[in-house]
């Protein structure tokens, strides 16, 4: 390459970068219909702080501000929505800024921890060392009106981040109570269900879109008012509507949202097309993907199906990475919805039997957008329509969890802990080994069932577990009245492969000692080659009796035992824990031995899975 032509390229480039900084340094002074490119969030202050420092003088204008959750968020801006829109697109694909970055309105921001105090002093005063330059005064508070309400409002949770030395003033009360009043009355209805909307979307209104000014809207006008720190008369002033309705034009210009049809899904629905781009069909689902890193998707439902099948879809979704565990749930037998959120998503999912036709929606939000999120949902509601006599072919294999996560490029979410149990009475009781399970914050049965932790046995190392709610158990192991005896044949029940097969499996293997490695009485020691998983797990004789129940290896590690050399508490150990707890165990009674397959579909109905989630 020729000189030349190389310093025309470095030329162009500075020229480039130097409109685009241009553009970032000018944009707090266009703060109308504000809105943020929020470019990263820390969960520790000082993480945030040193985020900050690493992109000072080449990301401006640079902001830091405490989320409600106790993270740090860093932004720029503020911008208007296609000026955003821009430095977004400009700053990926320079990959100046992370692919994950994403435009907010900012309602979520609280105080403010970048600039410092200082940097926003009026002229004289000092900064602080390493802060940016100094933004004038009215600078400071188009930035902090422009959608972080609560960014002056006090300090942030950790010690060193500090409020703005300048709070901005109060919105100037542009009319009188009675000129509002006369201004509100030239409203048409669509400018009034406008701001009903506004006002819904703010999380401030929740009654009917009807343009009717009624007790409840001028309730929300006044808790609108109170938000921004002007007087609350419940009638907003010609300025204040136009801020508020802005503020939401914003938002909702940022989701390009666009009613669209499916043909091959039968389904009519508005989409967020600015932060999603069609996949593909991959029965039952129609995917939709993030665009530009936006870490939104959609998934429209479409399927032929009963009311079992819909009952099947359910069990399949809450039971996906992308569907976190807490929130609400609903289940009909001719509808459902789904509700998690936790620090990575909010996920909603709805779907509704009509006419042996299941069709429904799923939409995946990153958290921290919430009321983006709650603009594009509401959107999806409102304008979902299912089209009769279409659906997409749904092969029967996705009525199973793995192979309906794996066709359709998801993941199920998968407990930190996975292991067996033994249902110990009719009303779902369950015995499993004690140790780790304490530290679980969440326990369930079989995926779906929620339980708790009862009780510990610290010697026998046995732990009582019941379901939040009681229910008939399928099965219940028979304590066995005559201990094996050495070298006797047993199995144990378990989930071997993490509950993948979907029913416990049947290890073989011989009583080795009926004492513990130390010589415990309550203790027996096994042959056999048990998995991680099958810990837990009822130990049974030929005659399908309960005799022991498998535990952990000791965790001694000066000593190991021999491979394949297991210790089980026994079944008095087992009885005197029952006892004490008040469950009174079902005796077997003497019976012959079984065949290999009656003993596992006796094993199968008393066997529970067990999830720790962390």
């Amino acid at each position: 390459m020729h000189r030349g032509e190389t310093g025309g390229i470095l030329i162009a480039g500075v020229l480039a970068f130097a409109a685009l900084f241009a553009l970032l340094a000018a944009a707090p002074l266009r703060a109308q219909q504000a809105v943020w490119v929020q470019i990263a969030a820390r969960n520790d202050l000082a993480e945030a702080q040193a985020f900050v420092r690493q992109h000072l003088g080449r990301l401006r204008p640079l902001n830091g501000f405490a989320l409600p959750n106790g993270w740090y968020a860093v932004a720029l801006g503020p911008f208007g929505p296609a000026e955003a829109r821009e430095v977004l697109q400009q700053l990926r694909a320079t990959r100046q800024i992370p692919s994950d970055s994403y435009i907010t309105d900012g309602r979520r921001f609280k105080a403010r921890f970048w600039p410092p105090a200082e940097a926003l002093a009026p002229a004289g005063a000092g900064t602080a060392e390493g802060a940016p330059p100094r933004q004038s005064r009215p600078q400071a508070e188009a930035a902090a009106s422009a959608g972080a309400a609560g960014a002056a409002a006090g300090p942030s949770p950790a010690a060193s981040a500090r409020p703005l030395a300048d709070e901005p003033p109060p919105l100037a009360a542009d009319e009188t109570l009675q000129e509002a009043r006369a201004s509100e009355r030239s409203l048409d209805r669509r400018q009034r269900e406008l701001l009903q909307r506004a006002l819904q979307w703010e999380g401030h209104y929740d009654a009917a879109i009807d343009g009717a000014f009624g007790p409840a809207t001028r309730h929300a006008m006044a808790a609108w008012q109170r938000a921004e720190g002007v007087e609350a008369t419940g009638v907003l002033t010609t300025a204040q509507r136009r801020k508020l309705v802005s503020r939401y034009e914003a938002a909702l210009a940022s989701l390009g949202l666009e009613r669209l049809r499916d043909d091959r899904a039968g389904i009519e629905i508005e989409l967020p097309l600015a932060l999603v781009a069609f996949d593909r069909h991959e029965p039952p689902l129609a995917l939709w993907q993030e665009r530009n890193g936006s870490g939104v998707r959609v998934m429209l439902i479409s399927q032929a199906g009963d009311a079992l099948a819909l009952r099947g879809l359910y069990d399949i979704l809450q039971g996906l990475e992308i569907m976190p565990p807490e929130g609400a749930r609903s289940l009909s037998p001719r509808s459902f919805t789904l509700s998690g959120q936790d620090e990575r998503l909010a996920s909603h999912a709805f779907a509704r039997l009509a006419g042996g036709e299941i069709k429904g929606f799923v939409l995946v939000w990153p958290s921290g957008d919430e009321n983006r999120r709650r603009l594009a949902l509401e959107a999806m509601r409102r304008s979902f329509t299912p089209l009769p006599g279409t659906v997409l072919p749904a092969p029967e294999a996705l009525a199973d969890p793995q192979e309906f996560a794996h066709l359709s490029g998801l993941a199920i979410r998968r407990p930190a802990l996975v292991r067996s149990g033994v249902r110990v009475s009719r009303e779902g009781a369950v015995l499993t080994a004690a140790a780790g399970i304490e530290n679980c914050a969440r326990i369930t049965l079989d995926d779906t069932t929620a339980a708790v932790l009862e009780a510990t046995d610290p010697q026998s190392g046995l732990a009582l577990l019941r379901p939040e709610r009681p229910q008939a158990a399928p099965g219940v192991a028979q304590l066995s009245g005559t201990p094996p005896r050495p070298g006797a044949e047993i199995a144990v029940a378990g989930f071997s492969f993490g509950g993948i097969l979907g029913a416990p499996t049947l290890t073989f293997g011989r009583l080795r000692d009926p004492r513990g490695p130390d010589g415990e009485p309550f203790l027996d020691l096994l042959s056999l080659k048990a998995a991680g998983p099958d810990i837990g797990g009822p130990v049974l004789d030929a005659t399908g009796s309960l005799v022991g129940l498998l535990l952990p290896p000791p965790a001694d590690s000066r000593r190991l035992l021999p491979p394949a050399v297991h210790p089980a508490a026994d079944s008095e150990a087992i009885l005197r824990f029952l006892d004490s707890r008040k469950i009174g165990a079902v005796r077997a009674d003497p019976g012959p031995e079984m065949a290999p397959e009656d003993l596992a579909a006796a094993a199968a109905d008393m066997t529970a899975l067990i999830g720790c989630w962390r």
